[in-house]
């Protein structure tokens, strides 16, 4: 059933008090998880939010037992001993050398959240088990956050970006080189456990938002999505701030204007929209940018491949000569129609005219464009064969991959290191008679 007007209007405007409570507690927690996962996104430690978020569960229920209250503040308490204890298990088996990180992660995962279950099965065995309430940190129940519970994410959030911001230049340089790092005498250990501080505290306060199991999305997707629109760190980290904010504001609010719907997913779903968005649409790294790019390459690439051929065969007709288009697709390895497809942009950008029904030549500029070209070439096979020690029989298909994308200041490097002339430097391949 889809919400009245009405509702629509309200739930946008945060007019109702449980909404507006909803929207900033879940929006903030999108914050704080953007910014600390970032570092632990570059840091490789992605995984090691799904370990603490389950390691958090026994903390929780332990806390029950012992003092028999569902008072927030207790319960979260305990679910930061607990998620402190698996971050120290963690450290602390990597340092073990026949156990890798993933495998150290795995393990404190696995028993962590199995002493939970057992612990929420003592739970249920108490007299006041039924009622716990408990399950909602498995699985979230944002709509019930009260404004003492938002007044914590609040200031948890802002507990980690003041971390984050005063540890940014270090969080960076053990994200990027972590050799570098302890060469200079950083201590990487005491970083790596004031990161993973920070995730915990993040982790821990979203669990009443969207539970343990799905608060770990919160720290990877957001930053993973960032990656794709900038390599700037400082950037990247804003970005991914955003990206957690906007999936915690429109999956609170989507939630609200569709009660039946879980909050906690719905937020998930929206971060993970904003990841396909940026995977498929980011101006550079996105995958449609990707195959443009490559796309526009292979079209740049016969295109020059074909102007090149046309100058290879008038330099061994001793002459502008046409050239005919059964030759150069024997030249070239082209079918028939992927040849006139190449013959067809070369003829719009005037670089090539037909010199009869089954002939072609280069234009004036075409052949300017094309002489370019085989010098390009023909340097690059120098300097293969001359500092790569690559046998001229095989130079050719080497200098086909690279001529392409040869800059200017490039192609001066060779002329200085081979003290090549203006002119088009001779082919290390034997002449192939003309063409006709």
């Amino acid at each position: 059933m889809s919400p009245s007007w009405d509702t629509f209007f309200r739930t946008l405007s945060l007019a109702d008090h449980n909404t507006r409570v909803v929207v900033a507690g879940t929006t903030m927690l999108g914050i704080a998880a953007g910014v600390v996962g970032t570092f632990a996104y570059l840091r490789r430690r992605a995984l090691m939010g799904d370990a603490l978020s389950h390691a958090t569960l026994p903390g929780v229920a332990a806390v029950f037992i012992i003092f028999g209250s569902k008072h927030l503040p207790l319960l979260l308490l305990g679910a930061t001993l607990s998620g402190v204890l698996g971050v120290l298990a963690v450290l602390g088996l990597r340092r073990v050398p026949r156990i890798k990180e993933d495998a150290a992660i795995g393990i404190v995962l696995s028993v962590f959240f199995g002493a939970g279950m057992v612990l929420f099965s003592i739970v249920q065995q108490m007299r006041t088990g039924q009622e716990a309430g408990l399950l909602t940190f498995i699985y979230g129940k944002a709509a019930a956050m009260l404004t003492r519970d938002a007044w914590i994410i609040a200031g948890t959030a802002g507990a980690v970006l003041v971390g984050s911001i005063a540890l940014f230049k270090e969080f960076r340089v053990i994200c990027f080189d972590q050799d570098f790092a302890q060469s200079q005498g950083t201590p990487v250990f005491v970083l790596d456990v004031a990161m993973m501080a920070l995730v915990v505290m993040t982790t821990v306060v979203g669990l009443q938002a969207v539970g343990l199991i799905l608060v770990v999305a919160l720290l990877i997707i957001p930053p993973a999505a960032a990656r794709f629109w900038t390599d700037d760190l400082a950037l990247m980290t804003v970005l991914a701030g955003a990206f957690g904010a906007l999936s915690g504001w429109s999956g609170a609010t989507l939630s609200a204007l569709m009660p039946r719907l879980p909050t906690g997913a719905v937020i998930v779903l929206c971060a993970g929209g904003a990841f396909l968005v940026s995977m498929l649409g980011a101006p550079h790294r996105g995958v449609i940018a990707s195959v443009l790019r490559q796309w526009s390459l292979r079209r740049k690439i016969a295109y020059q491949h074909l102007l090149r051929a046309l100058a290879e065969m008038e330099e061994a007709a001793l002459g502008p000569a046409p050239a005919g288009v059964g030759a150069l697709e024997r030249r070239r390895g082209w079918t028939r129609r992927q040849l006139h497809e190449v013959i067809r942009r070369a003829v719009r950008r005037e670089a090539v005219a037909w010199a009869g029904p089954d002939a072609l030549r280069l234009t004036a500029s075409g052949r300017v464009e094309a002489t370019r070209m085989l010098r390009n070439h023909r340097l690059w096979e120098m300097y293969l064969i001359k500092y790569a020690d690559i046998a001229p029989s095989r130079v050719d298909r080497d200098a086909d991959e690279v001529e392409h994308v040869l800059s200017e200041p490039i192609v001066r490097e060779l002329e200085q290191a081979l003290d090549a002339a203006r002119a088009i430097p001779p082919s290390p391949h034997p002449q192939e008679a003309p063409a006709t």
